[in-house]
């Protein structure tokens, strides 16, 4: 590099300050982005972070702000933005779905593969109430078209309760194919999506998948392709029991009661004459109601203790976007850049949820979620490197916003 020669010929016309600790050499004003380019992009330095570069570089070089510049300096490192995954948790605040006021208005789908057959069936279609949290559960010979799809939701949800308002699911071929899409609209029925690479949206049916997996585990780990003959329990097990969000079973959230386990339990449970039934619901309703909307609220305050609100993007900003669920097509995922871009944010959809101005080539759903994202950020004393071009996506595999359907999922896992 020559680089501590021609500092050292700089003090010619610049003398180090007094305060220059011994054994390093002051570096003058025009030099300091020379100087952190050797102390942090070359290869001996090795793109460290912040307090590793300041050390490495103070060794055997000083100036007042070294640390400030250096943090400066690899803040606005592209190469080690498209790199590198953030230590930090991820960040964003959470927006809680709009709590519906009745039973079965507002639902969410979600499939379960990968199963062992079991009377000929590998798939379970988990349906799940946003208000009661109840929950239906379809045992499937495989993933279903959208015709099948729209087929199961009108005997097992339409027939037993009426049309629904929304349905809330991920953005499987099912959900984004223009079958699935008209049905929706001639039912009346709104289809909302998960934003890309953000399964969180669809939290409900998630942890409904999560409770059914456990069952099935407890029960059919060692005959493991009986599965199928415990659904039907499953279901029943969790509307009997209490929801942590309503403080009431799905059953009795439905119904207007809590059906009878024992035969002395009777009396205690009569079914109410239908004006005491329609009161009674109302009332269960509006508990039902003002219940999840207090866990909603301390739900929010537990995700601000955990997650950072981070950064607020706006339209026309440029950001890079993780590669973490993006099959791209390269020799090595464990060299693959964790994040690509920048792209230019077009459409701020909600708090969280941005669109991206992607390239053609990269054929995935351009919405995504805050913590999908990472700023960019600029410094004079950084030279802005060209990115390099995006990937192409790997030739077997597709990638839309999310991941369609769960990784195949083992129930003695």
């Amino acid at each position: 590099w020559g680089l501590e020669e021609r500092v050292r010929q700089s003090h010619s016309q610049e003398p180090p300050p007094p305060e220059t600790p011994a054994g390093r050499l002051f570096v003058p004003n025009h030099l300091r982005q020379e100087v952190l380019q050797w102390g942090h992009d070359s290869t001996l330095a090795g793109h460290q972070g912040v307090q590793r570069t300041t050390s490495f570089i103070g060794r055997a070089f000083w100036w007042r702000t070294l640390r400030r510049d250096v943090q400066e300096y690899v803040l606005a490192c592209n190469i080690c933005a498209r790199s590198k995954n953030p230590n930090a948790p991820s960040t964003g605040e959470l927006q809680p779905l709009p709590i519906p006021k009745r039973p079965w208005t507002h639902i969410s789908l979600d499939f379960v593969s990968g199963l062992p057959k079991s009377l000929g069936k590998n798939t379970i279609l988990t349906i799940v109430d946003r208000f009661s949290k109840a929950v239906h559960l379809v045992a499937l010979s495989g993933l279903p078209s959208a015709k099948t799809t729209a087929e199961l939701i009108l005997e097992h949800v339409v027939r037993l309760h009426g049309f629904p308002q929304d349905i809330v699911s991920d953005r499987g071929p099912q959900f984004t194919a223009k079958f699935w899409q008209a049905f929706c609209r001639l039912v009346g029925t709104t289809s909302s999506l998960s934003s890309g690479f953000h399964p969180q949206t669809n939290g409900q049916t998630e942890r409904a998948n999560q409770q059914l997996e456990r069952f099935l585990r407890c029960f059919a780990s060692e005959h493991q392709r009986s599965w199928a003959c415990y659904l039907v329990w499953a279901e029943l097990s969790n509307n009997l029991h209490t929801s942590t969000a309503t403080g009431l079973s799905p059953f009795e959230v439905c119904y207007g009661f809590q059906p009878p386990i024992f035969e002395h339990q009777e009396p205690e449970v009569e079914v109410p004459s239908a004006q005491q039934l329609v009161r009674r619901c109302r009332r269960l309703w509006n508990h039902a109601r003002a219940a999840i909307q207090k866990a909603n609220r301390r739900y929010v305050v537990q995700h601000r203790r955990r997650h950072p609100p981070g950064r607020l993007f706006h339209v026309g900003d440029r950001v890079y976007l993780s590669t973490r669920n993006i099959n791209l097509k390269t020799d090595s995922r464990k060299l693959t850049p964790r994040y690509i871009g920048p792209f230019k944010i077009t459409h701020r959809l909600n708090p969280v949820t941005f669109r991206l101005q992607l390239p053609a080539s990269l054929r995935v759903h351009p919405i995504f979620h805050q913590s999908q994202l990472k700023p960019v950020f600029f410094s004079t004393l950084s030279p802005q490197v060209p990115a390099p071009p995006v990937p192409t996506l790997h030739p077997h595999k597709t990638t839309d916003g999310l991941k369609h359907i769960k990784k195949a999922r083992n129930i003695t896992n």
